[in-house]
Formats: C-alpha cells, sequence, structure tokens
C-alpha cells in the first residue's frame, strides 16, 4: 500500500492533472445529454422511428452504468494509469465510429462501446484529482472536480444544439477527438498509478459475477429508458427484463457476499454514512437529470423554443453552479458539517421546484426563467461536494474508491429513475388534467359559445366554409385545453421534486459527519 502523500502532486504537474482529469469528466458527462438535441436529425438522416433512435441515449446509458461499479476492481487488475488512458482510448475511437456510422444499429453498438469507456471516466477523475491535493485541500479538489460533473450535464443541450442548427449531427461526436487524444496523452505522461497488491489470476476472476451485474443493472437500465414507451409492465419485454433484472441483483448481491475475490465490494455499505450518501446521491442525480431534462422539453413543446435557445436558458445556472464550487470547498476546508450544507442545498432545491411551480404558464417568458434557474445552480452548488464529502468522510484506503463508484453509479441511476418517473407521471397527470378541464367547459357557457363563434368566424374570414371554420375552431379549443393541461402536469412535476428534497432535510440532519481534515483518500480507488 503506498504512503497517504505518495501520489500528491504540487505546481505545474498538478495543474496539468487536474485538467486532463476535469476535461475526461466533462467529455464523459456532456456526452450524456449532447446527443438529446440532436434526436430528430438522426432520425430523419437515417431513416429510423423515434423508438429505434431513442436506443443511441439508451445504449450509451446501459454501457455507462454496467462499467462503474466495476472501475475500482478494474484499477486494480490493470493498474489505475493504464486503465484509466484505454478508457479515454476507447471512448476517442467509438466517437469515431458513432460519427462514422452509416445504420441505425452500427451507431447503437458504437454507443454501448462509448458508455463501456466513459464510465470509468467519472470516478476515476475523481480519485485521481482529490490523490494529487494534500489533505487539507481535498475540499477544493472536489470543488474542482465537482464544477465538471454539474455543469456537464447543462453544457449538452446548448452545444447539441448549437451543433445541430449550424453543423450537422456526426460533428457532436467528432469533437471529443481532439480532446481524447489530448488528454490519452496527458495521461500516460503525467498521470502516476498507486502501487497495488497482487492482481488477481484468471481463476480468481468473478466472471460469474461481472455476468449477474451486466444483466442485472443493463436490464434495470432499459426498463427505465422504454417502460413509458412500452407501456410499461403491458409490454412482454418490460416485464421480462424486471425479472431479469431482480433475480440478477439478487444473484449478484449473493454472489458478491460469497465470492473469495469479489469484483464489487458490498460490505463497505456497512459504513452509515456511505449508506445515507448513496440514497443522497440518488437524489441528488433525480433532481440534477430530472430537471435538466424537464425544462428543456418545457420550452421546447409547450413555449415553441428552438433547441439552442433551450439549452442556452440553462447556461447561467451552470455558471453559477460552477462560481460557487470553490467557495463551497472553502467552508467545507474550514470545518463547516457537511450534513447542514446538504440540508441547505436540499432547502435551496425546493425553493427552485417551488418558484418554477409558480411562474409556468403555456407564455412564460425568457427573463422569468433567469433568477429561478440561478437559485437552482446555487442549491446544486451546496449539494454535490458536501453529498460526495458526507458519504466518504468514514472510509478508510481502499474503501474510498469502492464508496466513490457506489455514488457515481447511484447519481447516474438516480437519473435514469427521475427522467422515467417524471415522463411516467406527466402522462397520467396530463390525461387527469384534461379531463378536468372538459368536465368544466359546458357547451351551454355563453363564454365557450362566444370563443367558438369568434374563432368561427375569423375562420370563415379567411374563406372557409362555416361548417370547415367550426371544425377548425373546436380543434383550437381543443388544443388550448391539451396545452394547459401539459403546463398544469409540468407544474405538478416541479411540486413533487420540490416535497422528494424537502423530506430529505430531517434525514441529512440527523447523520453524523466528521471534519474532512481527519479524512484519508489516498487509496480512492485502490
Amino acid at each position: 500500500m503506498v504512503q497517504q502523500n505518495s501520489l500528491v502532486e504540487y505546481g505545474a504537474r498538478r495543474v496539468i492533472i487536474t485538467i486532463t482529469a476535469i476535461m475526461c469528466a466533462l467529455l464523459e458527462i456532456v456526452d450524456t445529454t449532447i446527443v438529446n438535441v440532436a434526436l430528430p436529425n438522426m432520425k430523419g438522416s437515417l431513416g429510423v422511428s423515434t423508438t429505434e433512435v431513442a436506443w443511441v441515449i439508451t445504449a450509451y446509458a446501459i454501457g455507462n452504468v454496467i462499467i462503474i461499479p466495476m472501475t475500482s476492481w478494474l484499477a486494480r487488475q490493470f493498474g489505475r494509469r493504464n486503465y484509466f488512458a484505454a478508457s479515454i482510448i476507447i471512448f476517442t475511437v467509438c466517437s469515431f465510429l458513432c460519427g462514422n456510422s452509416h445504420g441505425i444499429w452500427e451507431l447503437v453498438a458504437f454507443r454501448f462501446l462509448q458508455g463501456v469507456g466513459g464510465g470509468a471516466l467519472l470516478v476515476t477523475s475523481q480519485t485521481i484529482i482529490t490523490e494529487s491535493y494534500p489533505v487539507e485541500k481535498r475540499g477544493m479538489a472536489q470543488a474542482i472536480y465537482g464544477m465538471g460533473v454539474i455543469v456537464g450535464p447543462t453544457l449538452g443541450p446548448p452545444l447539441g444544439g448549437y451543433i445541430v442548427d449550424h453543423f450537422s449531427w456526426p460533428l457532436i461526436f467528432y469533437i471529443n477527438i481532439p480532446i481524447g487524444i489530448a488528454a490519452a496523452l496527458l495521461t500516460l505522461i503525467f498521470v502516476r498509478s498507486p502501487k497495488y497488491g497482487e492482481k488477481s489470476a484468471a481463476r480468481d476472476v468473478d466472471w460469474i459475477g461481472i455476468a449477474l451485474l451486466a444483466v442485472a443493472v443493463g436490464s434495470l437500465q432499459y426498463v427505465l429508458e422504454k417502460g413509458q414507451d412500452d407501456d410499461w409492465f403491458n409490454s412482454k419485454t418490460i416485464l421480462t427484463l424486471t425479472i431479469m433484472s431482480f433475480f440478477g441483483f439478487f444473484f449478484f448481491i449473493w454472489r458478491q457476499l460469497n465470492f473469495r475475490n469479489p469484483i464489487v465490494e458490498l460490505r463497505v455499505l456497512k459504513n452509515g454514512n456511505l449508506r445515507v450518501g448513496t440514497i443522497l446521491s440518488f437524489i441528488m442525480g433525480f433532481g440534477l437529470y430530472g430537471s435538466t431534462f424537464i425544462i428543456p422539453l418545457y420550452t421546447q413543446t409547450t413555449l415553441g423554443w428552438t433547441a439552442q435557445q433551450a439549452g442556452m436558458l440553462m447556461v447561467p445556472a451552470a455558471l453559477t453552479t460552477a462560481f460557487m464550487m470553490p467557495m463551497i470547498g472553502q467552508l467545507l476546508q474550514k470545518g463547516a458539517p457537511h450534513q447542514y450544507m446538504v440540508a441547505l442545498g436540499m432547502i435551496i432545491f425546493f425553493a427552485f421546484t417551488y418558484w418554477g411551480f409558480k411562474i409556468m404558464t403555456p407564455d412564460t417568458g425568457k427573463d422569468d426563467f433567469f433568477w429561478m434557474l440561478i437559485v437552482r445552480g446555487v442549491g446544486m452548488g451546496f449539494l454535490f461536494i458536501p453529498i460526495t464529502m458526507l458519504s466518504l468522510s468514514t472510509l478508510k484506503g481502499q474503501q474510498i474508491g469502492q464508496g466513490a463508484a457506489f455514488t457515481g453509479m447511484m447519481r447516474q441511476l438516480g437519473g435514469s429513475f427521475g427522467i422515467a418517473l417524471i415522463t411516467t407521471y406527466m402522462a397520467s397527470q396530463v390525461q387527469v388534467h384534461r379531463n378536468s378541464l372538459v368536465s368544466h367547459m359546458d357547451v351551454n357557457n355563453p363564454y365557450v359559445q362566444n370563443r367558438v363563434i369568434g374563432l368561427q368566424r375569423s375562420f370563415m374570414a379567411k374563406g372557409f366554409t362555416p361548417d370547415n371554420s367550426l371544425q377548425k375552431a373546436y380543434t383550437i379549443l381543443d388544443y388550448g385545453v391539451s396545452k394547459q393541461a401539459a403546463v398544469l402536469s409540468y407544474m405538478d412535476v416541479f411540486l413533487f421534486l420540490g416535497i422528494m428534497f424537502l423530506i430529505c432535510v430531517p434525514i441529512v440532519l440527523v447523520v453524523k459527519g466528521k471534519k474532512e481534515s481527519k479524512v484519508s483518500m489516498a487509496d480512492a480507488m485502490h
């Protein structure tokens, strides 16, 4: 085992390593969301259905989530620097192959492999940055890393929107190539690996555990991504994969607790702070990815904005978070209790969601979003680093890397659960609100009659027949009802998110925190 300070870097070397790790974290996270706005163009270019093109997102997420829990074990097997560099190369090569794909399933296959490469980048970047800083500056190290993690999902939509509007969709993959090449070279030259013990022999590798994890997490991710589209358990595929996921997790847990050399050390979850931290990471992922999903969707589908306009709306919030991170890092270094900062972040995030609940209308203007999203940025700033430090605060040695992998996986799964649950909840709420609005629209009501007559006359003035004009008047009235029902469902989602965060505040406050200065993070990912 290496000494605690053996990987600490100083001066220009530490700056280069930090920039390299942040570049890799950004590559992975931006690629999670940058594709979203390009799906319509891909659909037209490749001549496929919406269901088929959605696999471009699903495949990446499945590859990503499968590999994250195994990063600690893979780093021990191959050496962390080698594994990290290989992951960057896989990600970069697959980026080129994605942009060069000529068919949908070719693109989906390369996106899966890109996700496998990208899964290592996030957790390993965090460890490399952490170990490059002395113990007393590790709160600041987490702040630097956190800027990439929080800002990344927000940068994806505006960057993707700009590329799609001005160039062509393959460029969203090609822009990864120069960054990936530079990051791989810098990793091989500057990043050092800790000294590990003996790596597992082939007979000691838990191949069954790897297969069970792939089946369990891959099936779960598919169910979350496709459940709403396939009408959940009315689909035999969704039902089958749910059962596979359940039994996959059951036998995977049993295997890891009994095998002599597990790929995921589940016993680390005996630590109370880590258990709470994984739950909070899940909820943070739910809020982070859920709100990043819902706001562009609302502005584009209800307010009629372009992809680029919707993406740019999120930039001030991302910059606010980036501005907050160093300040949060300084507060942690001075001994601010993690749990109080997390609780404050939860309350601020609730304020953001309640604000969103209050301002949503079918005609909300751009200026109405500005301060609301600034509040979101502040809330996310208070959540990310304190949750990470709280999770790892009472772990030592190899446990820290294993804990970081758990929190990383739970953050990603929280995002997947969030988007799936929000999509399903909205679909049901739209129908509920629509039925309620229609029930209040009495055709004998003078206001309704005057509205229909006014619309009919406007269409007749444009040359349409009375019957045709009446039909169009009813169509516009129906569209107005549907739009209002959609807005009400968005309001419900915001309130739901806020209440979920608010409920967590008392749970967070009962957690016992420890000062960061007592935490050894030097052996993370070992």
